[in-house]
Order: C-alpha cells, then sequence, then structure tokens
C-alpha cells in the first residue's frame, strides 16, 4: 500500500473531528448556509470512518479464523461506540452543556485520526489474494479519478452476486433502523412510558454488542451468507413481536433479542465485503456499503418523521416488515442464476488504487 493511503484516512478522520465541532462554534453565530456546509463536509467522511476502515482488516489479517474473529470484533467495537457515545454525551451534557459534549466526540474522532497513522499499512498479506484471482504480478498502478474509482466501487457491487445481495438487503434493513429511534420514541409515548424510547435504543445496542462478542468467542458453522439472512430474520421477528406484547418488560427484553441478531448481521456483512471484492476495489466497496447504508437510514428518518401522524403502533410493525423484506431479499439475490458456469464471483484482481 501506498503511503499517502495514511493521508487519506487520515484526512478523513480529521474532516469528521471538524465537522463534529464546527456546530458547537457556528450554530447561532455564523449563517446557516455555513453551518450547513460544515456538516455536509463532515457527512461526506462518514463513510470512510463507517465503513471504509474496516476494508483495511483484509489486508493487515490473514484469511482464515483469524479475519473471521477480526471483524467479529470490528462489529462490537461499532456496536460498542453505539452504547458508550450516547451515554457518555448525555451525561456530560446533563452536567455541563452540549459544547463539552461536542467537544468530546470531536476529540474522540480526533484521537482516531492520530491512531489511525499507526496502522501497520501493507499491500497485501500471504494467503489474502481471492480464489479465482489472477496470479500474475502486480501492474504498475495507473492514475485514478474519484469518478474512475466510484464507477469501479460500483461495477463491482453489480457484477459480484454476493455483495450485490448483501449491499441490496442491508440497505432496505436500514431503511427500516433509521426510523428505529424516532419510532420508539413515539412507541413508549403511546404506552404512557415517555422517556423510555431511550431505554429500548439502549437495550438494542445492548443486544447487538452482545451478539458480535458471542460471534467473536464462538463461530456459527454455518456459511457467512446464511448467517446474514438468519439475522435479519431474526431481527425482524423480534421488533415484529415487540409491537405486539404490551407488556414493558417483554418489550425490552424482545429489542435485546432483536438487538442479538442485529450485532451479527453487521460482522457478516464485513465478510462478504471482505470475501468477495476484489482487493483493487475493496476500500471502494466497503465504502459504497456504509454510504448507501447511512443514506437509507437517513430516509428512513424522514419516513418516520412523514409518518408521525399514524399509530406509533403501525410504525413498528412497518420497520420488522422491512427486515423481513431484507431477509428474503437477500436470500433471493444469492440464489439467483443467470451466472456463466465454472465463473467466479469476482472480479480480475488490480493494484489497490490510490486512496487506500
Amino acid at each position: 500500500m501506498r503511503s499517502y493511503g495514511r493521508f487519506f484516512y487520515l484526512g478523513s478522520l480529521g474532516g469528521f473531528a471538524a465537522a463534529i465541532a464546527a456546530p458547537a462554534l457556528l450554530v447561532g453565530r455564523a449563517p446557516v448556509p455555513v453551518t450547513l456546509a460544515a456538516a455536509l463536509v463532515g457527512g461526506s467522511c462518514g463513510p470512510v470512518v463507517s465503513g471504509g476502515l474496516s476494508g483495511l482488516i483484509a489486508l493487515l489479517v490473514p484469511a482464515g479464523v483469524s479475519r473471521d474473529r477480526a471483524y467479529a470484533l470490528d462489529a462490537a467495537v461499532y456496536n460498542a461506540a453505539s452504547v458508550a457515545g450516547p451515554a457518555a454525551v448525555s451525561v456530560i451534557a446533563g452536567l455541563a452543556a452540549p459544547g463539552p459534549a461536542m467537544a468530546l466526540l470531536a476529540g474522540a474522532a480526533a484521537a482516531a485520526a492520530a491512531l489511525v497513522t499507526g496502522l501497520p499499512y501493507r499491500h497485501t498479506q500471504p494467503g489474502t489474494r481471492p480464489v479465482g484471482a489472477s496470479s500474475a504480478p502486480d501492474a504498475p498502478a495507473s492514475p485514478t479519478t474519484l469518478r474512475s474509482d466510484l464507477a469501479a466501487g460500483f461495477a463491482t457491487v453489480r457484477h459480484i452476486r454476493e455483495l450485490r445481495a448483501i449491499t441490496g438487503a442491508t440497505s432496505l434493513a436500514f431503511v427500516g433502523i433509521g426510523g428505529l429511534t424516532t419510532t420508539t420514541v413515539l412507541l413508549a409515548a403511546c404506552r404512557g412510558g415517555p422517556g423510555s424510547g431511550g431505554v429500548l435504543m439502549t437495550a438494542f445496542a445492548i443486544g447487538a454488542l452482545a451478539g458480535s462478542l458471542a460471534l467473536a468467542r464462538w463461530e456459527p458453522r454455518i456459511p457467512v451468507q446464511h448467517q446474514a439472512t438468519a439475522a435479519l430474520l431474526g431481527t425482524g421477528l423480534a421488533l415484529g413481536a415487540a409491537a405486539l406484547i404490551p407488556a414493558p418488560a417483554a418489550i425490552v427484553a424482545l429489542f435485546v433479542l432483536a438487538g442479538l441478531y442485529d450485532g451479527p448481521l453487521l460482522a457478516a456483512t464485513l465478510r462478504i465485503r471482505a470475501d468477495h471484492a476484489p482487493a483493487g476495489v475493496r476500500a471502494q466497496v466497503f465504502t459504497l456499503g456504509a454510504g448507501l447504508k447511512i443514506t437509507a437510514a437517513a430516509c428512513g428518518a424522514a419516513l418516520v418523521g412523514l409518518a408521525a401522524s399514524l399509530p406509533p403502533p403501525a410504525l413498528l410493525p412497518a420497520i420488522a416488515a422491512l427486515q423481513l423484506a431484507a431477509a428474503l431479499l437477500h436470500a433471493r439475490g444469492r440464489s439467483a442464476t443467470g451466472r456463466t458456469p465454472g465463473a467466479t464471483e469476482r472480479l480480475p484482481e488490480t493494484r489497490p488504487r490510490a486512496t487506500r
């Protein structure tokens, strides 16, 4: 890997940190377009932070059980952050003010930017060349542009069946997950427990963390593609049951159960991307997948906002239905026919691009 890949990730994380700090400095002091522009810049760094970095694991850890466990732990770290981050911000904002809470978030991102410079970037590791890829030596890297990199990522996801299936399924599922926070708040208020919406989302996040850690400790003896389908199915069924049962304790337990299934989904998604994306476009595939999920979640939040006038008990079943539909989409996408007999599900191996 070229040395400037290090600066790419450093710049992305640094930009993300600056964008977090910007609202605390700009809101009420700068024109609204300036504040929105800062948020837009930070948002553009989001897919690199939430997905692109995970693509480095395939370069740093040899293929096999070690890499599978690394992706499970990577998913666990994401889920741990989703629990610890909001909790820390809530405590600091309550004890002090929102400004110091935003400073904590920006500081965490800045620390990540510093840590990423110490990663042992390598071009490849033994055993990491995908099956079916060319065994010829790497050709000299040709100049690339942002447009060509994006096109390469889209082409890879579109042509490789496993990547196409997991990307479509997780994007559909995240339309529902994106609206889950607002839905739980509305549902809790409707059932006489205002303020308990946060408890439900915390239960979901704790379940996801536990599921990821369990996956890292005990590797299931089923293909990772089946793990992804089962995770989507289990999340949908648990959320659907939570919509039907009025008992508060049972709802919390079902949200923990939904999280237990959702946590392994992230680990399975990361492994599928690493296993099936050629090394030359792996960073693009990871970043594109994360970007599509973030966009889908934003669309889901917007849809729930538009549907807020509907009875809250009707929103959670809709979110559960999206998870079940995503499970069906993934299963159907993987079993789709139309491949050339004997063809591999990989594109030709290429040299890592300049942005890695």
